[in-house]
């Protein structure tokens, strides 16, 4: 970045909210977060860590008293949760021993990969790109903004399309209305990122939690599974509550805010293309959408039936039945088949070589992703071996039981420290395998089901990525907007997209409340409100 990207000029938006208390706190957590070092090698460091813990813990003979009823798996005959030390022998024999496993073993690996495969023959295909381009550009001038919101959550489903695709696109839409072109841009912005966790369909981050939050409820219960369907109810309603609150923040406070645009402040706008949606294109939209439809009937027949071949075998119900445990699998299908036919109709799926290499090239983005899951399942792994989480979880429960922080408020606080922690650590993944340990068994002691948990979460993880300079394509967003604005700076992004955050986390906190405990409701199919052990 230039020194020129640094500063803003006399007046701007960026000015007069830098001189704000707030905004000056935010520009210290970036400078802390700056300090901080890579995600891999912090978990690296995690692993030492724990490693140094439990033997320190060990040799003081920690422990305290194992609140699961007797009889319990994994439950010690003395009633005692004592804390293990990796600092012993058998210590190193368990590591050396378990480094493989670890990494193998970690449920989200498989489950992402998987997905990512049948999203990688989609995204390849053309279907995602042609699928959003025509939702937003065909949607009419007066919901353009609530549709680009709307756009960016869906577009969650395929990983970095929304912010490779419709960030600059909706930018340039809005541009060609002689709106504000950064007002389009932080609508977008707000869709993708800070709607990360709302979507109408399962996606990648589904199975990903889910491991993650599964993994630490068998600190507890060693029976506990988590399904990555567990919060789709409550996403599926929040894509509207965030798609509403989006588009009124963009209208009523962004974009009055940024105010005229002026096209003598932009860098380089005369290569911006926007491609509408082709014939062959919207032929090939048509065909994908009767395929996708004809596999839906057919999954139907499979588990709407009381004998379907999914349900369960033994109990006949949905819960707990193939489907569930495979939904993986129809992820991968439901993005595979629809847009296999994409390809064939336009043109860019001719032969078997085309879907190997789209799948290769989605596998091949995630090269970072599986080292950092390599040192993230290490971490999680000496953890539970140590028995440092459930010591942990036993003491916080026993503290937020004594100062009688137990109701639902105890959420708030929840949702807080997440957004909180996202300033600094802004992968999902990262973020909730260092805290989850700790945070699930907590909150489960104090009588809440894992699933609720998760959807409380996922709230504190999305809201604030739109503030935080440590989501991974915070610096892309900053380079498409100094397209339009040469001078603009990090403060400048900031304070425009510090409204979203601030409605959002107490829009969708309220909506959360409403919906768990107001309402009764499920966060998703069979997901348990509370926990009794």
């Amino acid at each position: 970045m230039t020194q020129s990207h640094q500063t803003n000029s006399k007046g701007s938006p960026s000015d007069i909210a830098s001189s704000g208390g707030f905004v000056r706190f935010l520009n210290i957590v970036e400078r802390l977060g700056n300090l901080l070092p890579h995600p891999i090698t912090l978990f690296a460091l995690f692993c030492v860590a724990v490693i140094l813990a439990s033997g320190i813990a060990g040799y003081f003979e920690l422990s305290v008293i194992d609140p699961r009823p007797e009889g319990t798996t994994g439950r010690s005959p003395d009633g005692l949760i004592h804390v293990v030390s990796l600092l012993s022998a058998e210590g190193l024999q368990r590591i050396v021993s378990g480094l493989v496993t670890n990494f193998t073993g970690f449920t989200p690996l498989g489950t992402v990969l998987v997905a990512l495969l049948g999203v990688g023959i989609a995204e390849r295909s053309g279907l995602l790109s042609a699928a959003m381009r025509l939702l937003v550009m065909g949607s009419s001038k007066r919901l353009v903004t609530y549709t680009i919101v709307f756009a960016g959550i869906i577009s969650n489903t395929a990983a970095e399309l929304g912010y490779v695709v419709l960030i600059p696109m909706a930018a340039m839409i809005f541009h060609s209305l002689g709106r504000h072109p950064l007002a389009g841009l932080a609508a977008a912005f707000a869709g993708v990122s800070g709607g990360y966790s709302a979507n109408l369909l399962l996606g990648t981050v589904d199975p990903l939690l889910s491991g993650i939050t599964e993994a630490a409820a068998q600190m507890i219960d060693p029976e506990y599974t988590v399904g990555p369907e567990v919060n789709w109810y409550f996403m599926f309603a929040s894509t509207f509550l965030i798609t509403l609150l989006g588009g009124l923040v963009t209208e009523k406070i962004v974009e009055p805010k940024l105010g005229k645009y002026d096209a003598s402040e932009a860098s380089d706008l005369d290569d911006q293309t926007m491609d509408k949606v082709s014939d062959i294109e919207k032929r090939g939209l048509k065909m994908a959408a009767f395929a996708a439809i004809a596999f839906s009937a057919l999954l139907a027949l499979t588990i709407i039936p009381e004998n379907g071949p999914l349900r369960h075998p033994e109990t006949g119900l949905v819960a707990g039945s193939p489907f569930l445990k495979g939904i993986v699998a129809f992820i991968f299908i439901g993005f595979a088949i629809p847009g296999l036919v994409y390809g064939k109709v336009v043109g860019t799926m001719k032969k078997d070589v085309d879907v190997i290499n789209a799948m290769s090239h989605s596998m091949s983005t995630m090269g970072m992703y599986i080292v950092l899951v390599f040192f993230a399942a290490q971490f999680v792994a000496f953890f539970n071996w140590t028995n440092l989480g459930a010591v942990l979880a036993v003491g916080g429960a026993q503290a937020l039981n004594a100062i009688g922080l137990t109701g639902p408020l105890v959420f708030v606080l929840f949702i807080m420290l997440c957004g909180f922690i996202n300033l600094m650590l802004g992968s999902a993944s990262a973020q909730w395998a260092v805290t989850a340990p700790i945070f699930v068994p907590m909150l489960m002691l104090v009588g809440y089901a894992p699933e609720t948990i998760q959807a409380a979460y996922r709230i504190g993880d999305s809201v604030t990525n739109l503030i935080t300079p440590m989501m991974s394509y915070f610096g892309l967003i900053l380079a498409v907007a100094c397209r339009y604005k040469k001078d603009l700076g990090i403060g400048t992004l900031i304070a425009t997209m510090l409204p979203y955050t601030i409605v959002f986390f107490i829009g969708w906190t309220l909506f959360f409340f409403l919906w768990v405990f107001v309402l009764g409701l499920p966060v998703g199919p069979n997901a348990a409100t509370y926990y009794t052990p």
